[in-house]
């Protein structure tokens, strides 16, 4: 199948990747000159663990290209796919869908024959009905259908769940797209993934409530670490204890400052907006938003107590800056308004993140010395924070952190050390529900 992907950000990308495994011709449009020139050139924009080979292999094999001539790509294909960004509106809330609008006019003038036209960008409900309205107004002639197939793909591990996924959604009410769609994904069929054919809408709103619902599943495991701090329990065999239910499920248990990303806080607010305009506001939703944001600006309040109440002129060592390993996306990262709060209270900051730091410096600018390693961001601090859990971070021994530092104060707001080893080498250390141990040196 001939396949047109118009955006080459992380989405287009790792799926015109993906979809050129498959054995299709893809052609991907990116507008950004200085993103097509590095996607040319074989240097990803992005960091995806396995993407920067997957795209090699197949450029090489001439299933997939790159280019900015949004004709040459569309031109034939049996299907094109919009994957352009969606960002949260400044003002209200809701997602932004100039691009996508823009994308369908472009795609309407550029067809020369029957496709279908796919929203695989998040979209709010409706918006695959105005992309009909949009390309039929451009083109009353043209002969196509819209569908709607939204992403589930999870920055660090995106090729793995796009290959191996546990399910595909596809919306639409067209038998002719319906076929065309199951042909491009015959592979996914193969292997025996579910593929769910279900309207329009419904496509739409399964985006929506996927990741709210784990968002909320996050944001309760939060609270729960919170309680248990206070009763001297331990979040994660209650995590344990709640998820070995099969109703419930292990996975998205795991405590920590606060939910970030590309997906979960856009998605979150944008379902809470569509639900109020529709007369069925989601409080659960609205809710689990406004938890979520009190706990990423008291994340820095814990730090500052566990230094004893002030960090002025003290050296804190930071580890981690994405919102989560294996990325180097820091979209709402919880780091971000940890350390601006922390340095405006007088804290000297010194970090390492293994992908993320080219990422953090507009955004922090000035407020940060970058090193070039855990052990240097480490060294001469008076404490230590843990933000991100990247595995390399897991490695350090308290005797390396104890070489280290000046200090003896860990702050592990994902928990990767052992309390006990910790209090064993004289650390006062503090994490995520779980009971504070006393040092013994």
């Amino acid at each position: 199948m001939r396949i047109a992907m118009i955006g080459g950000g992380y989405v287009g990308l790792v799926s015109g990747a993906c979809f050129a495994e498959f054995g299709h011709e893809v052609a991907v449009v990116e507008a950004d000159a200085g993103k097509l020139a590095a996607l040319q050139a074989g240097r990803m924009p992005i960091f995806e663990p396995g993407l920067d080979k997957l795209v090699a292999d197949n450029v090489a094999g001439g299933r997939l290209s790159f280019g900015a001539d949004i004709s040459l790509a569309v031109a034939g294909a049996d299907a094109v796919f919009i994957a352009v960004g969606t960002p949260t509106r400044r003002g209200d809330g809701h997602a932004d869908l100039t691009y996508v609008y823009a994308a369908a006019e472009q795609v309407a003038h550029a067809l020369t024959g029957y496709a279908v036209i796919v929203d695989k960008s998040t979209v709010p409900v409706g918006t695959g009905r105005r992309v009909a309205e949009i390309v039929h107004g451009a083109r009353p002639d043209l002969e196509f259908d819209v569908a709607s197939n939204p992403e589930f793909l999870r920055e660090g591990n995106a090729i793995g769940d796009f290959m191996h996924p546990d399910r595909v959604v596809i919306g639409t009410e067209s038998a002719r797209a319906r076929e065309v769609l199951r042909q491009i994904y015959r592979p996914i069929s193969l292997i025996e993934a579910p593929i769910l054919f279900t309207g329009i809408e419904t496509a739409e709103l399964i985006k929506y409530a996927a990741n709210s619902f784990l968002a909320m599943k996050i944001t309760f495991i939060n609270e729960m670490a919170d309680l248990c701090e206070r009763l001297g329990a331990d979040v994660h065999d209650l995590a344990r204890g709640i998820g070995l239910d099969g109703r419930i499920g292990r996975k998205f248990l795991h405590p920590g400052p606060g939910f970030g990303g590309s997906c979960f806080p856009k998605d979150t607010i944008a379902l809470a907006r569509i639900s109020q305009d529709a007369g069925a506001p989601s409080r659960l939703v609205e809710t689990t938003v406004a938890v979520n944001d009190a706990r990423k600006a008291g994340m820095a309040a814990r730090i500052v107590a566990a230094c004893g109440g002030s960090v002025r002129g003290r050296t804190l060592g930071v580890l981690g800056l994405t919102f989560k390993p294996e990325t180097d996306d820091m979209r709402d990262s919880p780091a971000v308004g940890i350390i601006d709060r922390l340095v405006e209270d007088g804290a000297l900051v010194q970090a390492y993140d293994p992908q993320g730091m080219d990422q953090a410096r507009p955004l922090l600018p000035g407020a940060v010395r970058y090193v070039d390693g855990a052990l240097a961001a480490a060294a001469g601090a008076d404490a230590l924070v843990v933000i991100t859990e990247w595995n390399e971070f897991r490695a350090l021994t308290p005797e390396q952190l104890s070489s280290a530092m000046a200090g003896r104060v860990v702050v592990d707001l994902r928990n990767i050390y052992d309390p006990a080893a910790m209090a064993a080498a004289g650390f006062t250390y503090r994490s995520i529900g779980r009971p504070a141990p006393t040092p013994t040196v």
